[in-house]
């Protein structure tokens, strides 16, 4: 018998298909753009807003420690621990499907930002302080790539348990909000350029969306191959 979880409340296919169009479409325009030049005006327009002689942003000083602590949100580390819990809040509600898709989202989005960052090689910026650690490429921006592929992929996953579209609705926003937030972070930080961030949460989006849209099934089938499996081998038993 087929235990596997129903959720029917998941995202339309369509609707996350054209929403993931939409974000390759706008991450595609700044992969052709950064490596013309096109971006550079902007680039440096957009580091230097709001920013004092120094070059240093403006603000009280504890508005950097706030800022610092909202950019974490985007790294390795907190993004693998909340979506280790995530996946086990879901396995432990039966939502094994979204458990799985989760998990594949954020560790293929990973992998592809990384090879994004090896073929285009941008170096960060150097005409502003950075004003915390940062190393490798720039383009696209890791944190926001993986901010938003992991974020909005945990708001899919958990918006499918609500059969009420408001609250649907506003996990997504919420998970759109955050990233975007953490976006910002790195420019303000100096450590990206803004075009940096702004492909890099695109294609992040882009990623959760098409994994929304095109991965649902295959998770499907290997819980279902799963659950085949499992129950041969305990008819097998003696």
């Amino acid at each position: 018998m087929n235990t596997i979880p129903k959720a029917p409340h998941r995202i339309d296919p369509r609707k996350a298909a054209i929403a993931a169009m939409v974000c390759w479409a706008g991450f595609a325009t700044f992969v052709w753009a950064v490596p013309t030049g096109r971006t550079q005006h902007f680039d440096r327009i957009g580091l230097l807003f709001w920013r004092a002689g120094d070059l240093r942003p403006l603000g009280p000083v504890k508005l950097l420690e706030w800022v610092r602590d909202l950019t974490a949100m985007g790294g390795s580390l907190l993004i693998t621990l909340f979506t280790t819990l995530a996946v086990v809040a879901l396995v432990w509600l039966r939502c094994r499907r979204e458990a799985v898709l989760l998990a594949l989202t954020v560790i293929s989005g990973s992998i592809v930002n990384t090879l994004l960052k090896a073929v285009v090689g941008r170096p960060r910026p150097e005409i502003v302080p950075h004003l915390t650690e940062a190393g490798g490429a720039s383009f696209p921006s890791g944190h926001s790539f993986n901010s938003a592929s992991t974020y909005i992929a945990l708001a899919l996953a958990f918006a499918a348990l609500s059969p009420r579209a408001g609250v649907r609705h506003t996990l997504i926003a919420g998970a759109v909000l955050l990233s975007l937030a953490i976006a910002w972070s790195r420019v303000w930080l100096g450590v990206h350029w803004p075009s940096d961030v702004m492909a890099g949460w695109l294609g992040g989006a882009a990623w959760a969306f098409t994994a929304s849209a095109v991965l649902y099934r295959p998770a499907e089938v290997m819980l279902e191959t799963a659950e085949d499996i499992r129950e041969h081998d305990i008819r097998a038993r003696p």
